[in-house]
C-alpha cells in the first residue's frame, strides 16, 4: 500500500497506517513534508522547541529534524514497539520525502477522509515547516 501523504492530518494518517502494518501490509508514505498538524502555528512550534529543549546532549527524547524521520517517528508512538510483533510492523513502514522514482509507476492512495482540504480545518502548520523551525535543512 502506497499513501499519499499530501495535505493529510498526521494524527490520523498514523493511527491508520498503525493499524495496517499491525495487521502485516507494507505500508509506503510519499510526499512526508506535505502533511499537515492541526492547530495554531504557534503553539504547535512552541510545544516541539519545549520538547527539543528539554533533552541533554546524552539522552533523549530525540526529535527527528527530516521529514520522512519525523513522520515516521510519529507512527512509532502509535505502535508496541517494545513487542515483538510492533518491531516487526515498525519494519513494514518506509516514508519518503518525496515520491520516489521507483514508486512512480505504482498505484498510489489518497486517504480523502484524513484530508485536510476536505475538513476544513484553517489553522495548520505542515511538517516540513516544524522540521526547518527546529533546525532542518
Amino acid at each position: 500500500m502506497i499513501i499519499n501523504a499530501e495535505n493529510l492530518i498526521l494524527g490520523r494518517m498514523s493511527a491508520f497506517i498503525a493499524k495496517k502494518a499491525l495487521m502485516g501490509e507494507e505500508v509506503r508514505i510519499v510526499n512526508c513534508k506535505n502533511a499537515v498538524i492541526v492547530g495554531k502555528k504557534e503553539v504547535i512550534l512552541k510545544k516541539y522547541k519545549q520538547m527539543a529543549e528539554r533533552r541533554t546532549h546524552i539522552k533523549g527524547p530525540f526529535i527527528p529534524k527530516t521529514t520522512d524521520r519525523f513522520v515516521k517517528r510519529t507512527i512509532r508512538g502509535m505502535l508496541p514497539r517494545k513487542r515483538t510483533r510492533g518491531r516487526d510492523a515498525l519494519k513494514q513502514i518506509m516514508c519518503y520525502k518525496e515520491i520516489p522514482e521507483a514508486l512512480r509507476n505504482e498505484k498510489i492512495e489518497t486517504l480523502d477522509k484524513f484530508n485536510i482540504v476536505k475538513l476544513g480545518h484553517i489553522n495548520f502548520i505542515k511538517v516540513a515547516d516544524i522540521c526547518k523551525y527546529l533546525g532542518g535543512k
